[in-house]
């Protein structure tokens, strides 16, 4: 049974700013992965280095999933991520087109 686990806007962690509206960028962020995401961050593609880290000192467990909600106020839809996990391994992707993402899965 997959467990859910969703972050609300005034819950700062996963929202890029506070104030969210409707130009906003939405997706799923799933775990199905065999180690706990410690550390997940997104920089629009033109951005050479990482934004903070979205997790903020949590973290996102195994079989678990979260809304992640980009408010940066950028009208592009194309983004990297990066997801650090407890076992020491990191993963990134780029050039994902997150207005049609939908949802990511770590596997």
């Amino acid at each position: 049974m997959r467990k859910t686990f969703i972050l609300a806007a005034s819950a700062a962690p996963l929202i890029l700013t506070s104030i969210a509206n409707a130009e906003d960028l939405s997706f799923k962020l799933v775990n199905e992965s065999p180690s706990p995401i410690t550390g997940f961050y997104v920089s629009s593609e033109n951005n050479r280095s990482w934004e903070q880290n979205l997790l903020s000192g949590g973290i996102l467990d195994v079989d678990y999933e979260v809304d992640v909600i980009i408010a940066d106020g950028l009208s592009t839809c194309v983004y990297d991520i990066r997801a650090e996990f407890q076992d020491g391994e990191a993963l990134e992707d780029y050039g994902l087109d997150l207005c049609d993402l939908g949802s990511y899965v770590f596997e």
